[in-house]
C-alpha cells in the first residue's frame, strides 16, 4: 500500500480508499478497516492529514461568516452575477 485517499461510511461500515505501491488511481480500492491491520502508520498519516484539512475548512467558514456578517461577501457575489 502506497498510501490512505479517502474514507466513507456505509451501512455503518468504515470503509478506505487505498492507492497501491507502483500502481495507478484506476486500481485504488475500498478496503474495511479491519482489512487494513498491519497499516497502521498509513492509517495515522490520514488521519492527520484529514484533521489539518478539518481545521484549515473550519478556518475559511470562520472568515467568511465574518466577512457576510459586514455585508462584503453579498457584494462580491453581486458583482460576479453582474459580470457573468
Amino acid at each position: 500500500m502506497e498510501k490512505i485517499l479517502n474514507r466513507r461510511k456505509i451501512r455503518g461500515t468504515e470503509k478506505y480508499l487505498v492507492r497501491w505501491k507502483g500502481f495507478m488511481a484506476e486500481h485504488d480500492t475500498w478496503k474495511k478497516r479491519e482489512d487494513l491491520g498491519n497499516a497502521r502508520e498509513a492509517l495515522e498519516e490520514f488521519e492527520e492529514r484529514m484533521n489539518v484539512e478539518v481545521r484549515r475548512q473550519e478556518k475559511l467558514d470562520m472568515a467568511e461568516e465574518k466577512d457576510f456578517r459586514r455585508g462584503e461577501l453579498l457584494g462580491k457575489y453581486m458583482v460576479k452575477m453582474l459580470y457573468r
